[in-house]
């Protein structure tokens, strides 16, 4: 039987005990305000160190978050920088901690402004920094001049990232809601991203408020949005990673995500 890695977002500063409360073996953690510019904190006993030894005790698994005002996309001095500085920060904690990987959404350019310029950025991002874990690009809902909605661009970011130096050392993150709102085809969207990255590292698993096509990142419990149930559970057995549920409400509804999750991956 297939042991399924399965998690959701929760405080690091209690990380283990709110993963054991929702039935996981897989915590995400995001360092500090994730609307913040702030070098991330770990205000865990023990720090990052302590995150790592508390983890390995568990028998828990770490991945982490960056926050969202990243883009490394942007043509903007002002952001692309600042973007770079802080996700450094990010991953250098993340590794301190054993993390499994870093998530980071994939960003945009202004109107007007050329895509191939913004994936370009990312290579001479991925050049740049210093990756001790998997940097993880995950698939957003929306955005015109979004780097990773559409499988076009996806596919675009992808090659341009696999052109710098250090590109091993980039995975991709799934979102089944992310991919459903920007109106991906669940049925083949396994098959499809693997085509373009040779690789799921990550799935989060959240369901949709929004319908298909609406570009809206709204996530719902699984088994209460818009996704077909059937094939929200068959992406994330056919991309065969861990799985973070991103889901709304208290601890009992990530629990009652995890364990509706768990049935429908049984063998």
């Amino acid at each position: 039987m297939t042991q399924w890695t399965i998690g959701a977002t929760v405080d690091e500063a209690d990380f283990v005990a709110q993963t054991r409360e929702r039935g996981g073996d897989l915590a995400q953690l995001i360092l500090g305000d994730p609307q913040s510019w702030k070098k991330p904190t770990v205000s865990f006993p023990g720090g990052a160190a302590g995150v790592r030894e508390a983890a390995e005790q568990a028998g828990i698994g770490v991945v982490v978050h960056s926050a969202y005002v990243i883009n490394l996309a942007s043509l903007n001095n002002r952001i692309r920088i600042p973007s770079r500085k802080l996700l450094q920060q990010t991953l250098t904690i993340a590794a301190e901690m054993g993390a499994l990987g870093v998530v980071v959404h994939g960003g945009h350019v202004r109107d007007g402004e050329p895509i191939e310029q913004g994936q370009d950025n990312w290579r001479k991002a991925v050049e740049g920094m210093e990756i001790p874990v998997p940097l993880l690009l995950e698939d957003t809902a929306g955005g015109k001049h979004a780097m990773a909605r559409q499988l076009e661009r996806i596919a675009g970011t992808w090659a341009a990232i696999q052109t710098a130096s250090g590109a091993e050392n980039v995975g991709f993150c799934l979102d089944t809601c992310h991919a459903f709102a920007a109106g991906l085809e669940m049925t083949t969207l396994v098959e499809q991203v693997r085509e373009i990255t040779g690789r799921i590292d990550l799935v989060h698993a959240n369901d949709s408020q929004g319908p298909a096509g609406s570009g809206r990142d709204r996530h719902a419990n699984l088994g209460q949005g818009q996704i077909d149930r059937d094939e929200l559970a068959e992406v994330v057995r056919a991309a065969g990673a861990p799985v973070v549920v991103e889901t709304p409400g208290p601890a009992e509804a990530q629990a009652g995500d995890i364990a509706w999750l768990r049935a429908r991956l049984q063998d």
